[in-house]
């Protein structure tokens, strides 16, 4: 038997999740996943899409589209919930402590993610992609969050 293993690394095992998570996504413009785990043990993931019991933008179109909103921009005018924002509510909803976890998410989370992330206890995020939101970076970094920009490929 060789010394050599097939094995992903701990990273890359729940990058390439996240990014099976990430294909759940209803939305059009954008699928994103992610994973929020502890001691090497999935805690809650999130795909981005329209709220439970609500027709998602695949049924029914994306009105950013409609108003040729630029990606990063007035959030508001969103019926989906980001990847993340999912993920964290799923952990509250379960009753599970994400406090001193580890998020791995297809793409850099947005500013008001980070807002969430920040007083969720989230310590660590491995991203692959980045976003066109400079604030993010800047409060995630400020709350002293490891930022880890992450190839899983």
């Amino acid at each position: 038997m060789s010394g050599k293993s097939n094995r992903p690394s701990w990273p890359t095992y729940f990058m390439d999740i996240t990014f099976l998570v990430a294909k759940r996504s209803t939305c059009l413009r954008r699928a994103v996943g992610a994973l929020i785990v502890k001691d090497k043990r999935i805690l809650s993931t999130g795909y981005n899409g329209a709220p439970t019991g609500l027709k998602h933008c695949l049924e029914i179109g994306c009105l950013r589209e409609k108003l040729n909103v630029p990606s990063g921009e007035r959030h508001e005018l969103c019926r989906g919930i980001h990847a993340e924002q999912n993920a964290i509510i799923q952990a509250a909803y379960h009753g599970v402590s994400i406090k001193d976890a580890t998020l791995f998410c297809t793409n850099m989370p947005c500013s008001i993610c980070a807002k969430m992330i920040i007083n969720a206890g989230i310590k660590q995020i491995y991203y692959h992609s980045g976003y066109a939101d400079a604030m993010s970076k800047e409060m995630l970094t400020e709350a002293g969050i490891d930022l880890i920009q992450f190839d899983a490929g």
